[in-house]
């Protein structure tokens, strides 16, 4: 009986080690998932404002929600409203000779007009009549001809002072000419245009958010000095996101523009399914992998966008995103 007990200890035990050795080989024979790391990105827009200036306030924070079209901060520039002042002077003077244009000449100068038109007329008529006279007894020799010739002129230049009367009269009466009319017409709109240039400036000025999203990196503070166009916050949207992949060239032989693929991202533990929206080269100075060892090429690197279909929540621009190398075999 002692025997056979240790017979049977003994085939226990190789047993074990059988199914031992069995479970180590399969261990180390099973194939090994390689995943490809990825990560999120998002849509970012720096904005900036359109005129230099000092930084008045800042009325957002990193972090905080803003909706397209929300002040978020807001630029002094004394300079423009200097111009502003400046540009309505010029739109006031502007009417004011398209008035007088229009109007034409007050009534006290067209009734002064009037008299000097009445004193020439008066003038002519008198030196007309003396010149009747004048002439008859001219006729039956009393006088000589230089006292006729000199009455005559005198009518005559009566006669010359009356036509330029008329015209300064007709001319108080009909106003300005419509080339003078159509001349103030332009200056006035010339200087409306202005003032509404100096108006979008200054509504500049107020810098505004370009999309909706979350503030999330402030460049200035108040007090700073900007120039045109230099950035002041950064604006991300979430909910424009995409998961980016670099991709050896060998691997793209299922990979099309369309083609949905199963991602796992880590930090939110779940797996989202993303469709490819994006594909090519990032440049000759990414590196590439060289398979001439096996009379092959070189392997150059592909840059690979992906899009989830619906917003995913808590999912953050940096997060890393994991592709199973399997599905691309």
């Amino acid at each position: 009986m002692k025997k056979l007990w240790v017979v049977i200890v003994v085939m226990a035990l190789m047993l074990l080690v059988v199914l031992g050795i069995k479970t180590v080989n399969s261990f180390l024979h099973q194939p090994e998932t390689v995943l490809l790391q990825g990560q999120m990105e998002a849509r970012r827009v720096m904005v900036a404002g359109k005129v230099p200036g000092r930084v008045e306030s800042i009325l957002v924070r990193e972090g905080d929600v803003v909706q397209k079209g929300d002040v978020v901060a807001k630029i002094a520039s004394p300079e423009i409203e200097a111009k502003k002042m400046q540009t309505e002077g010029a739109l006031g003077a502007a009417k004011a000779n398209a008035s007088k244009a229009h109007y034409g000449a007050r009534v006290e100068e067209i009734a002064a007009s009037k008299a000097m038109l009445d004193r020439a007329n008066e003038a002519f008529l008198l030196s007309k009549t003396t010149f009747t006279r004048i002439q008859k007894l001219y006729e039956e020799g009393v006088i000589p001809l230089q006292k006729r010739d000199e009455a005559e002129t005198q009518m005559n230049a009566n006669e010359a002072q009356l036509a330029a009367a008329r015209a300064l009269y007709e001319q108080a009466s009909a106003g300005a000419r419509s080339e003078d009319k159509a001349a103030a017409a332009a200056l006035v709109k010339q200087a409306t245009g202005a003032l509404y240039e100096v108006d979008a400036y200054l509504d500049e000025t107020h810098v505004r958010a370009p999309i909706s999203g979350e503030v999330t990196l402030k460049l200035v503070e108040e007090g700073e000095v900007v120039g045109s166009g230099s950035p002041i916050i950064a604006i991300t949207d979430r909910k424009e996101a995409w998961a980016v992949f670099n991709v050896r060239e060998d691997k793209l032989k299922k990979l099309n523009k369309g083609t949905v693929l199963s991602l796992r991202i880590p930090a939110l533990d779940t797996s989202v399914n993303m469709k490819v929206f994006y594909i090519a080269s990032v440049g000759d100075y990414a590196t590439w992998r060289s398979s001439k060892e096996s009379g092959g090429f070189d392997l150059k690197t592909f840059e690979i966008r992906l899009r989830p279909d619906d917003s995913i929540p808590n999912l953050r621009p940096g997060m890393s995103v994991l592709l199973s190398l399997d599905l691309l075999q």
